[in-house]
């Protein structure tokens, strides 16, 4: 059974290595009922400051076991 999940990435693009990250489907799409407070403000900062401060999103595939 594929038991993929899927993530969407803002990567900065002042800091090297550093990243936002945010569960998603397939196609891109965070369910912000499932982020905490926090995770509901950075999301909405990584996505207002694409191509300021963090590079145009990605979506990750990632492996669940």
């Amino acid at each position: 059974m594929d038991r993929s999940t899927y993530e969407v990435c803002f990567q900065s693009l002042c800091h090297d290595g550093r990243s936002l990250c945010f569960p998603c489907d397939p196609l891109g799409r965070v369910d912000m009922d499932t982020l905490s407070s926090m995770g509901i403000e950075n999301y909405l900062y990584a996505r207002a400051m694409v191509g300021r401060e963090y590079a145009l999103p990605a979506i990750i595939v990632t492996q669940s076991h």
